[in-house]
């Protein structure tokens, strides 16, 4: 089996000891870790080296950031979502575990909806979009998980009407997300499990975590040829009630290797 969790850390340097315990504990064979917020030579690298992992970051001082964190072997594919060569945010990252293809995104947030931020949103979804279709001509298993910023559907979401107009929840950022699927992917939560109620991410305001007012927003979204080898996915609530903890909590899919699918 192979077990991958994505996770929005909300600060590496904030979070280290909450994400240091939890993959020693949980010890996925993939970590796809987004909003690390600092630059590559400001990660914990060895830290997280000496739980076994190896390691790839693409930092951003202060903002965004993602990070691959893998206990087999990886060769980076991408450092950047394809698309625009001028767009210097760090938001993706995409390697080679076996024969597996992983990209871990933090897909823009949106908010303010009437300012350029919510244009960018939609276009980097486009691009997504994209890459996810030529991703898909090679026919090679793969998977994107991260922080999509987008709640799916009414259930992904304690009060739909209050996120109405928000930038995860508007019609337009939902129909662009069901573009994605309806390319060919799978997504793994929904494929395996049909509860309300099921979030990952809780707002540190309002005590929405002590009320579970939660949204759904941490997915995985799979390729035909991973679908096939899907197994189990989990949200992990425990992080989110630590002390000092992200706003979101861990998600977990497992797949079956290659030799036992075929």
């Amino acid at each position: 089996m192979l077990r991958i969790a994505t996770w929005n850390v909300n600060s590496i340097k904030a979070r280290l000891p909450n994400v240091l315990d939890w993959l020693r504990t949980a010890a996925p064979d993939v970590a796809l870790l987004q909003e690390i917020k600092c630059e590559a030579a400001g990660f914990p690298q060895l830290e997280i080296e000496d739980l076994g992992y190896n390691v790839a970051v693409v930092g951003q001082k202060s903002y965004n950031g993602v990070a691959l964190l893998s206990k087999r072997p990886m060769t980076v594919t991408a450092e950047a979502l394809p698309g625009d060569p001028a767009d210097e945010q760090a938001r993706y990252i995409e390697a080679e575990i076996d024969d597996l293809r992983v990209g871990g995104l933090y897909l823009p947030n949106g908010n303010p909806v009437d300012s350029p931020k919510y244009p960018y949103k939609l276009a980097w979804m486009a691009r997504l979009r994209d890459h996810v279709a030529a991703l898909l001509e090679s026919e090679q298993p793969f998977l994107l998980g991260g922080d999509f910023n987008v709640i799916p559907a009414p259930e992904d979401c304690y009060d739909p009407a209050a996120w109405a107009d928000d930038a995860l929840f508007r019609l337009d950022t939902r129909r662009a997300y069901r573009s994605l699927l309806n390319l060919g992917l799978t997504e793994a939560y929904r494929a395996l499990h049909n509860d309300p109620g099921a979030y990952s991410f809780w707002d540190y305001q309002r005590r929405a975590w002590e009320l579970d007012n939660g949204i759904r927003i941490d997915h995985f979204l799979l390729s035909p040829q991973a679908a096939d080898r899907l197994e189990a996915c989990a949200i992990d609530r425990g992080p989110r009630g630590l002390p000092k903890a992200s706003d979101h909590t861990p998600v977990v899919v497992t797949l079956r290797e290659a030799a036992d699918a075929a």
